[in-house]
């Protein structure tokens, strides 16, 4: 009974899911509208003045008021539509039976892509100068991007493992470079592809190794024991 309860359990869950699934998008393209609207509304609003908080020029509070709020009402629906339609994507993959690690890392980029669009079009919905704000954070860019290199790097090398599949979770490889170990090996099995790391099970141990450092190896099935 345990056994058939956990799997109409599971399939609840499955259930669940995917009505999820297919209520989400409309939401998602619900605030994506509002979000067109309320720029619309904004942009429109901002032809009857020249700088926000600016009384020098009569009867256009009102047309202030409308332009700063239905922009910070685009922020609020890029938002919601950007962080709807990430899940969405990476529910969709999960249950298509994709890895869990591909399913994130696309969440991850999709959330990225939103909230830089969300805020360069709302800095300028605000009238913002968006050219110097970009130069003056260009030096700010440099410094962070010196500082998470190697971060940056792992990340970017797990899309590439994802994209070019050299192995899969579960295959048994054997990584080699001058940079693993003292033999400049590893054997083992790929529990995990990570969003920074790989994760191998050697039999001994589960190690994990910098993406970075796994894209870098030369991969290949590895040797089986013999028999004894």
């Amino acid at each position: 009974m345990r056994l058939h309860d956990g799997a109409q359990h599971d399939l609840s869950v499955q259930v669940a899911r995917a009505v999820k699934v297919k209520a989400r998008p409309w939401r998602s393209l619900l605030a994506l509208l509002l979000a067109i609207a309320a720029a619309g509304v904004s942009e429109w609003a901002h032809h009857s003045f020249h700088h926000y908080f600016d009384t020098s020029e009569p009867g256009t509070i009102p047309s202030q008021l409308i332009a700063a709020g239905c922009a910070l009402a685009f922020a609020l629906f890029g938002t919601m539509t950007t962080y709807g339609l990430s899940n969405q994507a990476r529910t969709a993959l999960e249950l298509s039976h994709s890895s869990t690690s591909h399913a994130a890392m696309v969440r991850y980029a999709l959330l990225l892509i939103g909230a830089l669009s969300t805020l360069v079009i709302t800095l300028g919905l605000f009238n913002i100068p968006i050219g110097q704000l970009v130069l003056g954070g260009a030096l700010t860019s440099v410094v962070f991007g010196l500082a998470a290199q190697q971060s940056l790097g792992n990340v970017f090398a797990g899309l590439v493992l994802l994209i070019a599949r050299p192995f899969h979770v579960g295959d048994s490889v054997r990584l080699r470079a001058s940079l693993i170990g003292a033999t400049g090996m590893i054997d083992g099995t790929v529990i995990d592809i990570g969003i920074t790391y790989v994760r191998m099970d050697t039999g001994e141990s589960i190690m994990s190794i910098p993406n970075s450092m796994a894209l870098a190896s030369i991969a290949g099935p590895a040797p089986t024991p013999p028999d004894t």
